[in-house]
């Protein structure tokens, strides 16, 4: 069932386990990662950055294909539509389109205009019954065209922005989107304490979930991280589960080049890929 994802980041926290937000680029990973959740019975976050919105035709086409998968595959874990990185104008085109949850990504601005924009956002999104999401500090790497070097940040900072009513934060305590180079120096936990003591209960969000070690994304959900972003992982073994099946000419065999049946190796490792994150993050049976 569609649902804004405030209340289930809020178990989350109570439960100390996190939710995995795993980011969709066409009908055969949506598909995946609804069928994961609901074997596992694991709540879940569809996250979806501008630039996949753009490549299935628009928000009002994403969110139109998850309400109908839903109700078609008879989904009955709490899922979530959730706009990724989005700008001020994402945002407000992801509300338009009936996405359930947003995320205003205000971390490259001053922090006033970043709390100035986030706090009209917030208004808007509650008004809608949607949850929102909001950033401070920069998680490195690219993620549409935006740039970030892994700054940590401002644990005042990070309060400003949760004092406006946000219903969960991503700040940046060291993580990078995509691989992490052989020479990262890991999670800052002593920010995301720092974070958490000026938070309370507020759910923390890591991005760049995919590379990061068991045993720091265990400590991360410890200290109160409630949601973990996972695209970077799934793409992978997406591309590698397709490699392997064109390589061995599968798709030469029979019918195999069918799109139905070049696909599903990519498929069934995204669900491999889900389950083992879902397990990680403590969510399986939370639904």
């Amino acid at each position: 069932m569609l649902v804004s994802a405030t209340e289930m980041l809020r178990k989350a926290v109570e439960g100390h386990y996190a939710v995995g937000q795993f980011n969709i680029n066409n009908l055969e990973w949506t598909k995946s990662i609804l069928q994961t959740a609901q074997e596992l019975q694991s709540p879940v976050i569809l996250g979806v950055s501008e630039g996949a919105g753009k490549y299935m035709t628009g928000f009002k086409t994403v969110a139109a294909m998850v309400g109908a998968m839903i109700d078609e595959m008879g989904i009955t874990v709490p899922v979530a539509t959730h706009l990724d990185h989005g700008t001020y104008d994402g945002c407000y085109k992801c509300i338009k389109a009936g996405f359930s949850s947003i995320m205003f990504d205000g971390s490259h601005y001053p922090i006033d205009e970043n709390v100035a924009k986030t706090k009209e956002l917030v208004a808007i999104a509650h008004a809608m019954g949607i949850s929102i999401e909001a950033e401070v500090g920069a998680i490195g790497g690219e993620e549409d065209g935006v740039v970030g070097m892994g700054e940590c940040a401002d644990p005042d900072e990070c309060k400003m922005i949760a004092d406006l009513g946000i219903d969960f934060l991503a700040a940046g305590i060291g993580n990078i989107h995509g691989k992490y180079p052989a020479n990262w120096k890991g999670l800052s936990f002593e920010t995301l304490a720092a974070i958490k003591a000026k938070t309370g209960d507020m759910p923390l969000v890591l991005h760049g979930g995919t590379g990061i070690p068991a045993d720091m994304i265990r400590k991360a959900i410890d200290l109160g991280v409630a949601k973990i972003n996972v695209n970077t992982e799934c793409q992978l073994s997406f591309a590698a589960a397709t490699r392997k099946y064109i390589e061995e000419g599968k798709d030469e065999q029979g019918k195999g080049y069918d799109p139905r049946k070049l696909l599903a190796p990519g498929a069934a490792a995204i669900k491999e890929t889900v389950k083992e994150k879902m397990e990680l993050f403590g969510s399986v049976g939370k639904a």
